[in-house]
């Protein structure tokens, strides 16, 4: 099985690209959603989110009060990096679990990680995918995608590495400024490469 992993920044339309990938056939691991798993009720993550942050983080079932962490997070870099402290290991060792388990396959494994660059985990693929867009179509489209003002949306984007860095390190880039077909031939293109 071929690895890539897939970046990009908030609004550069990296699930439109992953989704293009796994209507091609190529398996997809979600960092997100294995992020959101460990910090179900129950689970060891969650205990030392509330330990850390304090019992308001919880909702009154257990479970992770997802929008007041974030508020607390895109505001404050100390939080993050604590949070970060919890998470990321957690979260790296998950997806090496995933890969593995699908190793012995045939294929194409997508591994869509927000944040590979910003954590370190560009060395569990054997090549990278930046979904780009210019620095003014990515606010518009956070702000229009998830109603914030434009003050809040730059703040989101400020705490990820900027596309351009991205871009310079990756090894494959798509351009999301264009049209949905030219996004979908460039990603045909890089699946068609590693496929075979």
């Amino acid at each position: 099985m071929r690895v890539l992993a897939l970046t990009g920044g908030i609004g550069s339309g990296k699930s439109t690209v992953l989704e293009m990938f796994a209507a091609l056939g190529a398996e997809v691991v979600d960092a997100d959603q294995l992020a959101r798993e460990l910090v179900q009720p129950g689970q060891p993550a969650l205990a030392e989110i509330a330990q850390a942050f304090g019992p308001s983080m919880l909702l009154p079932d257990g479970s992770l009060d997802r929008g007041r962490l974030g508020s607390l997070i895109f505001g404050d870099t100390t939080a993050r990096l604590r949070l970060n402290a919890i998470t990321h290991p957690r979260i790296r060792r998950r997806i090496m679990e995933e890969i593995e388990a699908r190793r012995p396959r045939g294929g194409v494994l997508v591994l869509d990680i927000p944040l590979l660059y910003e954590n370190g985990l560009a060395n569990l693929a054997e090549a990278v995918v930046v979904v780009w867009v210019d620095p003014k179509t990515q606010l518009t489209r956070l702000v229009e995608r998830n109603g914030l003002s434009e003050e809040d949306a730059r703040r989101r984007i400020a705490v990820q590495r900027p596309l351009d860095e991205k871009r310079a390190l990756a090894d494959l880039v798509v351009d999301n400024n264009g049209s949905l077909a030219e996004t979908r031939r460039q990603v045909a293109e890089i699946y068609q490469r590693y496929v075979s």
